[in-house]
């Protein structure tokens, strides 16, 4: 738990699809500026928290708080210009060249009615530049990798220019050297822009070495949350994840 006064928080959130509960009373604090790692096996209900957490996805019970109001009475423009949200891959069914798919990060920014104006157009042509996509501006979306895809929507979020950034499996479809350059991304965000960073990752290893905070989810549960040495040692890997320990690799120092 996080001794910084939260900037979003959920206090006892069930959520349930029928009878089946995915998240049961899951308590889940993150405060701001911080850079914390949600892990923990298939089905977990890591998904389904950070949906709820972002007002996606409204909880069976318990609270969700953003900037300390209640997420419900805030209104949507005010939580789209907060929380930028990478979902997992998106696919387009029609043609749209990545630096307008882009610029989808400045609607919450933009004035009705007037469309892109000059500190739009810097900020999405920033934000191309910083994951490295500048090269694809004018490619279709629809024509990419589903890597390069990947990093298209990761860009649409720094775009957003939010205090909070929220994604969920930001490295899936990456290649080893594009996913340590998202982790690095992240970090470069956290750390020089102050951005708060929530991210899913099935990646213990990468986990481990770039958030300094770890949270582990199993059963809709938040079993373990601290640093990695703490949430992340044997006995905890062999408990939730049912593997041995010896399989997964961890920075020095992190288990």
């Amino acid at each position: 738990m996080t001794a910084v006064a939260p900037i979003l928080a959920a206090h006892d959130v069930t959520v349930a699809y029928g009878d089946r509960r995915v998240v049961d009373a899951a308590t889940f604090e993150v405060g701001g500026g911080e850079r914390v790692a949600l892990v923990g096996p298939n089905g977990a209900g890591k998904s389904s928290l950070l949906r709820a957490m972002t007002g996606v996805l409204r909880p069976s019970s318990g609270s969700v708080h953003l900037c300390g109001a209640p997420i419900d009475t805030v209104e949507r423009s005010a939580v789209a210009r907060t929380i930028a949200v990478v979902p997992e891959l998106i696919q387009l069914p029609f043609e749209m060249p990545v630096h307008e798919v882009v610029a989808l990060g400045r609607l919450p920014h933009e004035p009705p009615f007037t469309g892109l104006r000059t500190t739009d157009h810097l900020a999405v042509a920033g934000a191309m530049d910083r994951v490295g996509i500048a090269h694809l501006a004018h490619r279709d979306v629809r024509e990419l990798s589903m890597g390069e895809r990947q990093l298209v929507f990761i860009a649409v979020a720094v775009a957003q220019s939010a205090q909070i950034l929220v994604l969920d499996e930001p490295t899936a479809h990456l290649d080893i050297r594009h996913q340590v350059d998202v982790m690095e991304l992240l970090v470069d965000l956290n750390q020089r822009d102050g951005t708060t960073v929530v991210a899913v990752l099935h990646d213990l290893a990468l986990a481990a070495h770039f958030f300094p905070r770890v949270a582990v989810l199993s059963g809709g549960r938040i079993v373990a949350d601290g640093a990695p040495a703490a949430t992340l040692g044997p006995e905890q890997i062999r408990s939730v994840f049912g593997v041995d320990p010896a399989l997964v690799r961890l920075p020095v120092g992190a288990s």
